[in-house]
């Protein structure tokens, strides 16, 4: 497969190479052979699948809610951190949870998606260099004390990848001057109407952001969210459920070895990647979708089996438990203006009816309660 040159490795004063990305698009254009063609044909067929029907969840906007925090723990994962989507969902009922500072990246993560969410559906704001800065101010203020990432600006000194100092390093992105000539043509590129494939120029953006890595820290979650947040400003989502970090955490090394290939002119390669990355990913959103379905349809009718007043109760939990599927005695509470034994005896039916269990059942005291059937419908280990 033919190669497209990117950028060039160049000596720098300092001792160093630094990757220098030419002037882009190419001038000569992409050529995007068959087997490309074919895979965007089919992500294409299939995003419009998805869009169709997570329009039909009554609680669509739960589905998002859960994507965003398997998102969150997915891209979170591959820089480093330890906790899951299961700690994030139980930072919500336990705030004390999100004192750890891998949850805390999590939260973050969420927090920035919500953040660019707003921004672009309720202020109608552009995928702008700005866009991108505030993004990652949302992500990193206040995150990880030990990290100095200078939240919400590109950098104005020279990063690297891997290694103790860039002579040393696995890759070293452009110096300043040059990154900033190279965000200036990236920004072009997102807003022109050209012929290229919108979910192909979705992966040429995260590819052309991570080579020029315009942040101190924080490089790659930035530039995951991208992918969706494009793909969504273009239409091609009513909702913003596409997320692909599980599938470069699930490849994480041939992700990682895919985006230095792409550097090294390899962007047809890169993009086969990506290719297969979102049919996959869209694949398991419609199959969640379907079982989604077929769970809230049992536990309805476990419900509907109870007395009148019970029915009624728990018709009013259930709902919510797809946007909190771990609780304790005081988030039924809150939802429902219960005492605590009202609370505890909801709880008791819930775990009658197995739809709620404990989630550690060697703890006497503040004991959490997980959907664990609702929640291992996300589980990438299933």
């Amino acid at each position: 497969m033919k190669t497209i040159k990117i950028g060039t490795n160049i000596q720098q004063a300092e001792g160093f190479k630094a990757f220098v990305p030419n002037p882009f698009p190419p001038k000569e254009g992409f050529d995007f052979d068959a087997k490309i063609l074919k895979n965007n044909n089919e992500a294409t067929r299939l995003l419009g699948k998805l869009d169709g029907i997570t329009k039909l969840l009554p609680d669509s906007d739960f589905f998002l809610l859960m994507y965003l925090r398997k998102d969150a723990a997915s891209s979170s994962q591959i820089e480093g951190t330890r906790a899951t989507m299961i700690d994030a969902i139980e930072a919500g009922v336990k705030p004390e949870s999100s004192k750890s500072s891998d949850v805390d990246d999590i939260l973050h993560y969420i927090r920035a998606l919500n953040y660019g969410i707003k921004r672009i559906s309720v202020d109608n704001f552009p995928m702008s260099l700005r866009f991108i800065r505030e993004l990652h101010k949302q992500l990193m203020s206040q995150a990880r004390a030990t990290h100095f990432s200078d939240p919400g600006e590109f950098r104005k000194s020279q990063n690297w990848i891997g290694g103790t100092k860039p002579s040393t390093a696995s890759f070293v992105p452009a110096p300043v001057h040059e990154m900033q000539r190279a965000l200036a043509d990236l920004e072009k590129f997102i807003h022109t109407d050209d012929e290229i494939s919108i979910i192909i120029k979705a992966g040429l953006i995260h590819a052309q952001f991570e080579t020029i890595h315009p942040f101190l820290d924080g490089n790659g979650r930035t530039g995951r969210m991208l992918i969706t947040f494009y793909l969504w400003k273009q239409g091609y989502l009513e909702k913003p459920v596409l997320f692909l970090s599980s599938f470069f955490k699930k490849h994480q090394q041939l992700y990682y070895a895919k985006l230095l290939g792409y550097h090294n002119g390899h962007v047809y390669e890169w993009l086969e990647f990506f290719l297969e990355g979102v049919i996959e990913i869209a694949n398991e959103a419609i199959d969640i979708v379907s079982e989604i379905t077929a769970l809230r349809e049992k536990d309805f009718i476990k419900i509907h089996k109870l007395g009148t007043r019970a029915a009624e109760s728990a018709s009013l939990i259930l709902p919510k438990l797809y946007g909190q599927p771990i609780v304790d005695v005081n988030t039924i509470q809150n939802w429902t203006g219960f005492t605590r034994a009202g609370a505890q005896t909801v709880i008791v039916r819930f775990i009658k009816m197995k739809i709620l269990q404990p989630k550690n059942k060697d703890r006497k005291y503040g004991q959490t309660y997980i959907y664990k059937e609702y929640v291992n419908i996300f589980s990438d280990s299933k």
